[in-house]
């Protein structure tokens, strides 16, 4: 038994976690850039996206939004390409598909009916208005009677579309009062409110981090390098000398390692340490480290730290460490840490 606990857990369930982190991350991608309209990296980021969701046998609840924008931003970015299709039934365009999709979205939220409600019209518009400016006439009179049913809110839409089909002109004033790039611009409205619920994606907050880091760290570097004073220049020079005198000891016979001589710098001054002493300022400097270390170890717990770890387990659950400790942004923690952390307050709330 107490192998099977060290194994950790099943690789089915830490890769499905990891996939569901990819595509939350390949879903925020994808709407950033619909909305820079860098159409390049859109594509490429459609691919990423297609190929996760395809890869899911079952889509989980908490991620049906996101599998279903993914699909609608990629039918939307192609709507007035009509040889491009998505469905196994060609007379489905893929705007035709991407209101499928929208569909499905509606169905994942109530609090946004207004703006729901003018998408939807709007693709429904456009699904007709790409194919008269293509001259589908035909077409575009067939699309109207799969898209409308017989209620009475869909009526007044359906009666003017089929108005505009029999004029044969994809210029009227409601096709251009509802054109594309107003749909585009509604979609991206859509997607900024997405984009602040889904703020606290684990990955792009653990690759801000780690930049951030990084930035701060160059930056740190850079200052400590112009303003070193002549203390850390001795002490570089120290180290320095150290390396190459060891390698000279190295080259040296076995007697005369016992009485290893330092020369002296031109001028004939001897600045700087013996080998001895060299190792001894590295050896004390090595404890100062370990003792820093031990510190960290050591640091205790704070009442805030604690409700932090409470509301990370939560908000991702028990197990999903990395995940809290980005989410709490601990200082100077690590998973372990919180993994045994909790284990202690589960066993103080049991005591």
């Amino acid at each position: 038994m107490a192998a099977a606990s060290r194994s950790g857990p099943p690789a089915g369930e830490v890769e499905a976690v990891a996939a569901a982190w990819m595509l939350e991350f390949a879903c925020c991608c994808l709407c950033r850039r619909f909305g820079d309209g860098c159409a390049a990296e859109f594509q490429r980021w459609s691919d990423v996206a297609h190929a996760l969701i395809n890869g899911l046998s079952k889509i989980p609840t908490h991620q049906k939004k996101a599998v279903y924008l993914c699909q609608l931003l990629i039918r939307i970015a192609k709507g007035k390409k009509l040889e491009c299709h998505f469905e196994n039934d060609k007379r489905i365009s893929p705007l035709e598909s991407a209101l499928s999709f929208w569909t499905l979205l509606e169905r994942e939220e109530v609090e946004l009916e207004k703006l729901h409600k003018d998408i939807h019209q709007l693709i429904q518009i456009q699904i007709v208005a790409v194919y008269m400016e293509n001259g589908y006439f035909k077409e575009a009179s067939e699309v109207l009677e799969r898209l409308f049913t017989d209620s009475e809110s869909d009526k007044p839409l359906r009666m003017k579309l089929a108005t505009v089909i029999k004029s044969k002109d994809p210029y009227v004033p409601l096709l251009q009062s509802f054109s594309y790039n107003v749909l585009i611009s509604k979609i991206k409205s859509y997607i900024e409110l997405f984009m602040k619920e889904n703020e606290t994606n684990f990955l792009l907050q653990a690759a801000t981090k780690q930049v951030e880091s990084q930035g701060l760290g160059a930056t740190a570097l850079q200052s400590t390098t112009v303003n070193a004073d002549e203390n850390d220049k001795e002490n570089l020079e120290a180290k320095q000398r150290l390396m190459k005198e060891q390698h000279s000891i190295t080259d040296q016979s076995p007697g005369d390692v016992r009485n290893p001589t330092v020369r002296p710098r031109s001028g004939g001054k001897l600045r700087g340490r013996t080998v001895l002493q060299s190792l001894n300022s590295l050896q004390n400097m090595e404890k100062h480290g370990n003792a820093l270390a031990s510190i960290r170890k050591r640091q205790r717990w704070t009442y805030k730290e604690d409700l932090k770890l409470k509301s990370g387990v939560k908000e991702f659950g028990v197990g999903n460490w990395a995940k809290i400790l980005v989410y709490g942004d601990f200082n100077n923690r690590t998973s372990v840490m919180l993994k045994d952390r909790w284990r202690t307050l589960c066993k103080i709330q049991q005591g």
